[in-house]
């Protein structure tokens, strides 16, 4: 499977739907738990085989993605998942807020969806200014926190030591909770 992995991650490379296709079908499997892993980390607004289907959509728009091997991969499916739950997130607050809708009563749920919609935007943001400032701890956060890789995983797929990605992985944690402390 090893072999067939890296030439349809080649072929979708270069754009070849048919591999992108062949090439979600036999991640499936990982892809959703991957997606219950970003939702996990912030409130279950999108169920999972949403985020899924709208993480394969979202690279079908795209057309070729350029991804080097299977951690590869995962990273931009994590960022991917993390960016339609962030839209997603601003859908749900800009309905909140009125959004052409007729005015209903607030219920509990809609106040616990708002303050996860809310949390999951601040730790979007939190990591956008990370990355502005020290986009490889960034990219760290995104392969460990998101796509669920380990260190050497996480090393590979960003071509650094494994020292490396622990250090920046320590300091990116310390400086998003310095943020994040509400």
């Amino acid at each position: 499977m090893a072999g067939e992995l890296t030439l349809l991650l080649r072929a979708a490379s270069d754009g070849d739907e048919p591999a992108l296709n062949r090439l979600v079908a036999l991640l499936y499997v990982d892809l959703r738990r991957l997606a219950h892993r970003v939702q996990g980390a912030h409130g279950h607004t999108l169920d999972t085989t949403s985020l899924v289907h709208e993480c394969y959509l979202r690279f079908l728009d795209r057309g070729k993605i350029q991804v080097n091997d299977r951690s590869h991969f995962f990273c931009l499916a994590a960022r991917v998942m993390r960016q339609l739950l962030c839209d997603y997130a601003r859908e749900r607050l800009a309905e909140k807020r009125g959004g052409g809708a007729a005015h209903v009563e607030l219920r509990e749920d809609d106040a616990v969806e708002r303050k996860e919609a809310s949390h999951w935007l601040a730790v979007d943001q939190a990591l956008e200014r990370l990355n502005d400032i020290h986009p490889r701890q960034a990219r760290v956060v995104e392969c460990r926190f998101f796509a669920g890789l380990t260190e050497q995983e996480t090393a590979e797929a960003m071509d650094l030591s494994v020292r490396s990605v622990q250090r920046d992985w320590q300091a990116a944690r310390s400086w998003l909770a310095e943020r994040l402390q509400t």
